[in-house]
C-alpha cells in the first residue's frame, strides 16, 4: 500500500472516522434466546402484543368490593377467595366481597381492594373502613403498556429491565446484533507472564490482563494470542491467522516511531491505514486499519494509555459495528482545580476522577494540572527523582474521561 492516510489527525475526526467505518462494517444480526441477550444490541424493535397488565388485577392482599358499598365502616359478606394464576368466575354484587391475593384477577364487579391489615373479619362477614379511594390497589390492563406499543428500539444495549421486559410480553428471544469477536495481542521481546521470573531488562505483562478485562467488562469474550515478537516477519503470519478468524484484532505496543515498532510498517504494507497517530494524551500514537477482513487497531504499550484509547476509541468502534444507539454517557461536572491548555492542539480528553452527588466534582489527577499531561510530583519511593511518565498509577485512580472545551484555553474553578 502507497496511498498517503491521515496522521496526527485530531481526537474528534479521529472518531468521525470510526464512525464512518463502523457504519459499513455493520455485523450481521442472529436470533439469541434472552438468557445469553444481556449487553447485547437490539436490532429490530419490540412490539408489545399484549396488554400489560393483560388483566385488572390486585396490588396487594386483601378483599376485593365495590367501592359504592364502602361508603363509611361497611360490613359485606365474603363470598370465597381469589388467587393469583386461576380464576373463580367470581361476580360481587351489592354488599359482597371477595378474598384476594397480589396479582389476582379483579372478581367481576369489583373495582376497589382494601388490604387485610385494615379489617375486621368475623367468619364469612368483613367490615372495611371508610375513607378507601376508588380503584385503590387495583392494577388496570395495559396501565403499564398498551397492545401496539414500540418498548424496545433497534440500537438500544438490553439490560436486566430491559430483557425482563421482553420476558413479560412473551418473547423467548430477540434479534441481536451478532457481537463482535476479538483477538488481543501484546507486543514486545521484553514481555514476561506474571508469576515467572524476569531476567534483566524484562518487565511483566499487565496491559493483556488490562485489555482482556476491560473487553470482558463491556460484555465480549476476547481470546489472548501469545505474545508478538519483535520481528516483523514472524509478526505477519500470526496477525493474519487472527484476522481470518476475528472481527477485531487487537494490539498492545509497537505502534509508535521507533527501530522495533514494526505495526505500522506492516499494516501500510499489507492492508489498509485508516489513521495513525491522534491528538491525544495519553495514547497519541494509536494506529486505525484494516488487516484482509478484519478490523485493526493498534493500542500503545503504556497502561495508561492503552486505558485511555480503549474506553475512547476501540470500544466506539465495537459500538458502531453492533449499531449501538444509546451511546457511552456525557455528564457536566464542575472542575476542582484549574486546568492551562497551550494551544488548540491539546484540548484532548484526559482522564480524570468524577466523584457522585448532587453536584458532580471531577478531580484532575496532580498531571493534569500542569501545563503537560507528564506527572511533576515526586515518585512513590520517596528518593524525590521526578518521573516523566507514570505507568499505571494514574488511571487507578481515574474512572473517567474529561474533553475540554474547544473554545478555552484555561479552565477554572467557579
Amino acid at each position: 500500500m502507497t496511498e498517503a492516510f491521515p496522521q496526527r489527525i485530531a481526537f474528534a475526526e479521529a472518531r468521525a472516522i470510526i464512525d464512518r467505518v463502523a457504519a459499513q462494517s455493520r455485523l450481521e444480526n442472529e436470533r439469541v434466546p434472552l438468557a445469553r441477550a444481556l449487553q447485547r444490541v437490539l436490532v429490530e424493535p419490540v412490539i408489545a402484543g399484549i396488554d400489560l397488565p393483560s388483566f385488572d388485577n390486585s396490588a396487594m392482599d386483601g378483599f376485593a368490593f365495590r367501592h359504592v358499598d364502602g361508603d363509611g365502616d361497611a360490613t359485606l359478606k365474603l363470598l370465597g377467595e381469589q388467587f393469583a394464576g386461576q380464576s373463580q368466575d367470581f361476580s360481587v354484587a351489592a354488599g359482597q366481597c371477595v378474598r384476594i391475593t397480589t396479582g389476582a384477577p379483579m372478581p367481576s364487579g369489583s373495582d376497589t381492594v382494601v388490604i387485610k391489615e385494615d379489617v375486621r373479619i368475623d367468619a364469612d362477614v368483613v367490615t372495611i373502613p371508610g375513607g378507601i379511594r376508588a380503584g385503590n390497589h387495583v392494577r388496570r390492563a395495559g396501565e403499564d403498556v398498551r397492545r401496539g406499543d414500540v418498548v424496545l428500539t433497534p440500537g438500544q444495549v438490553l439490560g436486566p429491565a430491559q430483557i425482563s421486559l421482553a420476558a413479560a410480553l412473551g418473547h423467548h428471544d430477540l434479534s441481536l446484533s451478532r457481537r463482535p469477536t476479538v483477538a488481543v495481542f501484546t507486543t514486545g521481546d521484553e514481555l514476561r507472564p506474571p508469576g515467572q521470573a524476569l531476567m534483566p531488562g524484562q518487565i511483566y505483562d499487565s496491559n493483556r490482563a488490562l485489555l482482556q478485562t476491560l473487553l470482558i467488562a463491556d460484555g465480549y469474550e476476547p481470546v489472548a494470542w501469545p505474545v508478538l515478537p519483535d520481528d516483523p516477519a514472524r509478526m505477519l503470519p500470526v496477525l493474519r491467522d487472527a484476522a481470518f478468524s476475528f472481527d477485531l484484532v487487537l494490539t498492545c505496543g509497537g505502534v509508535s516511531a521507533g527501530e522495533k515498532d514494526h505495526l505500522p510498517n506492516l499494516i501500510q504494507q499489507h492492508g489498509q491505514v485508516h489513521f495513525w497517530k491522534v491528538r491525544m494524551r495519553p495514547g497519541m500514537p494509536v494506529l486505525f486499519g484494516k488487516l484482509d477482513a478484519a478490523h485493526f487497531i493498534g493500542l500503545p504499550g503504556n497502561p495508561v494509555s492503552v486505558f485511555a484509547t480503549y474506553l475512547t476509541l476501540a470500544r466506539r468502534l465495537l459500538d458502531g459495528l453492533q449499531g449501538r444507539r444509546d451511546v457511552r454517557p456525557n455528564v457536566r461536572a464542575l472542575l476542582d482545580g484549574e486546568l492551562h491548555g497551550q494551544h488548540a492542539e491539546r484540548r484532548h480528553p484526559r482522564p480524570i476522577r468524577s466523584r457522585p452527588g448532587a453536584a458532580r466534582r471531577v478531580h484532575l489527577p496532580r498531571q493534569e494540572r500542569s501545563r503537560r499531561l507528564h506527572a511533576r510530583g515526586r515518585d512513590a519511593s520517596g528518593t524525590g527523582r521526578r518521573r516523566r511518565d507514570r505507568q499505571c498509577d494514574p488511571h487507578c485512580g481515574c474512572n473517567n474521561f474529561f474533553q475540554p472545551p474547544s473554545d478555552t484555553r484555561r479552565l477554572g474553578l467557579q
